[in-house]
Protein backbone atom coordinates (compact mmCIF):
# COMPACT_ATOMS: atom_id res chain seq x y z
CA UNK A 1 0.00 0.00 0.00
CA UNK A 2 1.37 3.15 -0.69
CA UNK A 3 1.60 6.36 1.84
CA UNK A 4 -0.94 7.98 -0.32
CA UNK A 5 -3.50 4.97 0.33
CA UNK A 6 -2.51 5.01 3.72
CA UNK A 7 -2.82 8.65 4.18
CA UNK A 8 -5.87 8.10 2.61
CA UNK A 9 -7.66 5.66 4.77
CA UNK A 10 -5.85 7.26 8.22
CA UNK A 11 -8.09 10.69 7.03
CA UNK A 12 -11.14 8.51 7.03
CA UNK A 13 -10.22 7.08 10.55
CA UNK A 14 -9.89 10.85 11.65
CA UNK A 15 -12.86 11.86 10.07
CA UNK A 16 -14.63 8.94 11.79
CA UNK A 17 -13.26 9.85 15.08
CA UNK A 18 -14.06 13.54 15.31
CA UNK A 19 -17.70 12.36 14.36
CA UNK A 20 -17.73 10.00 16.79
CA UNK A 21 -17.10 12.36 19.46
CA UNK A 22 -19.23 15.14 18.12
CA UNK A 23 -16.13 17.43 16.88
CA UNK A 24 -16.95 16.82 13.00
CA UNK A 25 -20.04 19.23 13.05
CA UNK A 26 -18.98 22.36 13.26
CA UNK A 27 -19.83 25.83 11.33
CA UNK A 28 -17.46 26.37 8.48
CA UNK A 29 -15.28 29.38 9.57
CA UNK A 30 -15.78 32.58 7.71
CA UNK A 31 -13.29 33.19 4.84
CA UNK A 32 -11.03 35.24 6.23
CA UNK A 33 -10.50 32.78 8.61
CA UNK A 34 -7.93 30.67 6.07
CA UNK A 35 -5.89 34.13 5.95
CA UNK A 36 -4.33 33.32 9.53
CA UNK A 37 -1.15 32.89 9.88
CA UNK A 38 -0.96 31.36 13.10
CA UNK A 39 0.19 27.84 13.77
CA UNK A 40 -3.94 25.66 13.66
CA UNK A 41 -5.41 28.98 13.07
CA UNK A 42 -5.42 29.50 16.98
CA UNK A 43 -6.73 33.22 16.39
CA UNK A 44 -9.42 32.30 13.97
CA UNK A 45 -10.67 28.88 14.56
CA UNK A 46 -11.19 26.13 17.11
CA UNK A 47 -9.22 23.36 16.59
CA UNK A 48 -12.24 21.13 15.37
CA UNK A 49 -12.23 23.49 12.49
CA UNK A 50 -8.79 23.56 11.42
CA UNK A 51 -8.65 19.85 11.32
CA UNK A 52 -11.95 19.44 9.25
CA UNK A 53 -11.70 22.72 7.04
CA UNK A 54 -7.97 22.90 6.66
CA UNK A 55 -5.88 19.95 7.94
CA UNK A 56 -8.02 16.81 6.55
CA UNK A 57 -9.00 18.64 3.66
CA UNK A 58 -5.67 19.98 2.63
CA UNK A 59 -4.04 16.30 3.22
CA UNK A 60 -6.89 14.71 0.94
CA UNK A 61 -6.18 17.25 -1.74
CA UNK A 62 -2.96 16.05 -1.47
CA UNK A 63 -3.42 12.17 -1.99
CA UNK A 64 -6.19 12.78 -4.64
CA UNK A 65 -3.77 14.44 -6.31
CA UNK A 66 -0.85 12.30 -5.40
CA UNK A 67 0.89 15.51 -4.50
CA UNK A 68 4.62 14.83 -2.25
CA UNK A 69 3.39 14.91 1.42
CA UNK A 70 5.06 17.19 3.78
CA UNK A 71 8.59 16.74 5.59
CA UNK A 72 6.92 16.10 8.54
CA UNK A 73 3.58 16.28 11.02
CA UNK A 74 3.13 16.99 14.17
CA UNK A 75 -0.29 17.69 14.91
CA UNK A 76 -1.24 14.86 17.92
CA UNK A 77 0.49 16.99 20.41
CA UNK A 78 -1.23 20.05 19.96
CA UNK A 79 -4.58 18.05 19.69
CA UNK A 80 -3.96 16.28 23.34
CA UNK A 81 -3.30 20.13 24.53
CA UNK A 82 -6.61 21.36 22.70
CA UNK A 83 -8.54 18.83 24.29
CA UNK A 84 -7.00 18.65 27.40
CA UNK A 85 -10.62 19.32 28.91
CA UNK A 86 -12.38 16.62 27.25
CA UNK A 87 -13.60 13.34 28.45
CA UNK A 88 -10.59 11.02 28.02
CA UNK A 89 -11.74 8.69 25.88
CA UNK A 90 -12.75 11.39 23.31
CA UNK A 91 -9.24 12.64 23.49
CA UNK A 92 -7.98 9.42 22.74
CA UNK A 93 -9.86 8.57 20.59
CA UNK A 94 -9.26 11.88 18.58
CA UNK A 95 -5.35 11.94 19.08
CA UNK A 96 -4.49 8.53 18.01
CA UNK A 97 -6.34 9.13 15.03
CA UNK A 98 -4.24 12.19 14.75
CA UNK A 99 -1.17 10.64 15.93
CA UNK A 100 -2.19 7.91 12.50
CA UNK A 101 -2.18 10.92 9.85
CA UNK A 102 1.27 12.02 11.68
CA UNK A 103 2.81 8.89 11.85
CA UNK A 104 2.10 8.18 8.36
CA UNK A 105 3.37 11.30 6.72
CA UNK A 106 6.79 12.11 8.62
CA UNK A 107 7.48 8.35 7.32
CA UNK A 108 6.96 9.01 4.19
Amino acid sequence: MTAHQQLDQALSGLESALRSVDLWNTACPDPRAFDSVQPFCVDTMDLAQWLRYVFIARLQALVDAQGPLPASCEVAPAAEAYLQNSKPSDRAVVVAAIAEVDRIVTKA
